[in-house]
């Protein structure tokens, strides 16, 4: 197991990168005009044409130095999600009863603090006040 988490710098494109996250930005926000803007058109086939618009953006902004890093990011959480241990169904109803027990038995336990709390602050000291 890797211990040592090491923090790569993302690469500076500079100028390019801007540009292209800017480009990114422009045409998304054009599609976001464009699904209001021709609003006769049909549901479905504006849907689709957004859709195609949030790929399209998605597409440039993930070969800027962001992009990349998002890239290995999610890369390198998939191959740590490999490693994951997942409970059996068997230890899943298990634990699922074990917590409404719980919930049920501290349920109980408030109600009854409240019902103590209630009587003693609405029968006797509102009451001998009054």
């Amino acid at each position: 197991m890797n211990t040592k988490v090491e923090q790569q710098p993302t690469p500076d494109g500079g100028g390019a990168d801007i540009a292209k996250l800017t480009l990114a930005f422009v045409v998304l926000v054009a599609g976001i005009f464009a699904f209001y803007y021709f609003d006769q058109i049909n549901g479905a086939v504006r849907g689709v044409a957004m859709l195609g618009v949030v790929v399209i953006a998605l597409a440039l902004a993930a070969f800027t130095g962001v992009g990349r890093a998002a890239r290995s990011f999610l890369s390198e959480s998939q191959f740590e999600l490999r490693k994951v241990v997942w409970p059996t169904k068997q230890e899943t109803v298990q634990t699922t009863i074990a917590v409404g027990i719980v919930v049920v038995i501290l349920s109980i336990i408030l109600w009854i603090i409240d019902m103590i709390l209630g009587w003693a602050i609405l029968d006797h000291l509102l009451r001998s006040n009054g």
